[in-house]
């Protein structure tokens, strides 16, 4: 199949993703949690046992933002940004009327930012060694710089779709940027990486096998890898909904941002990785005929 002939519209769609995304940012930022801003934590010993959803129902249902709610074996720990007197005692209220009972305080306390800005500047930076590492990395494996480059375009790709989505998921839907949506960006990084390297194997082995231009070799190479690459992403796609579903309130925007990641992911690999690196070659062949043409007598 000759799935470069439609790199135009791969690139549509990759700009349309991001685009939407950008405007998200610019528009409406993102929402961060208590990771970032710092809030209040309060932990309960409850009468009775109730689900997590219904007790952050029941808050901000009595005006209380809630950030997250998490169950122990023996208590409820409960997230929210800084508060006051009169909203603690609505959290209180809003526990006792739907467990049948006086919930118990265990614990109360203001935090920080666990995540402040030097550690941010850190991330960053580590960031950006792995990405020049994994490029080095390609691009000594593979012999060629394009197929370095076009693998990072392709892990931006995907980072920006995941940022950009989470700008849109907040506003609309109240999605936090907080330590688990960083802990889900780079593992999303790490596996668009690893789906990208198994298709540009997969072109340098038939380089090795049968030859011939570029394009050819990529088309041949994405119908071989594409039905594996589809199998064990759709793997973990039904876990992702899974946990999505019924994982909870605690893990469910995690849970969604590995969701976007992987599905970024799984199409930026044959779809934008390896159309740029068939465009670069495809226009430096052009440059070099004309610079021959212009060169002839």
């Amino acid at each position: 199949m000759n799935w470069m002939k439609y790199r135009l519209v791969y690139f549509l769609i990759s700009t349309f993703a991001i685009g939407i995304g950008i405007f998200g940012l610019i528009k409406w930022g993102l929402l961060f949690g208590v990771d970032f801003k710092g809030g209040a934590i309060i932990e309960y010993l409850l009468p009775r046992e109730i689900s997590t959803e219904e007790a952050t129902r029941a808050i901000e249902n009595n005006g209380v933002s809630v950030t997250s709610i998490q169950r122990t074996e023996t208590s409820y720990l409960i997230k929210v940004p800084p508060i006051s007197g009169d909203e603690k005692d609505r959290i209180f209220a809003a526990l006792e009327n739907i467990a049948g009972g006086k919930p118990e305080e265990l614990r109360f306390e203001n935090v920080g930012p666990s995540i402040g800005p030097d550690l941010i500047k850190k991330t960053f930076w580590a960031m950006g060694i792995a990405a020049i590492s994994i490029l080095f990395w390609v691009a000594i494996q593979f012999k060629s710089l394009k197929f370095g480059i076009s693998a990072i375009l392709a892990m931006t790709h995907d980072s920006l779709v995941l940022v950009g989505s989470f700008s849109l998921l907040g506003h609309f839907f109240g999605a936090e940027v907080d330590f688990l949506f960083v802990t889900a960006a780079l593992t999303v990084l790490s596996f668009s990486v690893h789906d990208t390297i198994v298709v540009y194997d997969r072109i340098r082995e038939s380089q090795r096998k049968y030859g011939g231009e570029l394009i050819d070799l990529v088309n041949r190479a994405v119908t071989e890898t594409m039905v594996r690459s589809l199998n064990n992403s759709f793997t973990i796609i039904f876990m992702l909904v899974a946990l999505v579903l019924l994982g909870g309130s605690t893990i469910k925007w995690f849970a969604i941002a590995l969701l976007i990641g992987t599905i970024s992911g799984t199409y930026s690999s044959p779809f934008v990785a390896v159309p740029v690196l068939v465009t670069w070659d495809e226009l430096q062949k052009k440059e070099a005929k004309e610079l021959k043409f212009s060169k002839s007598p």
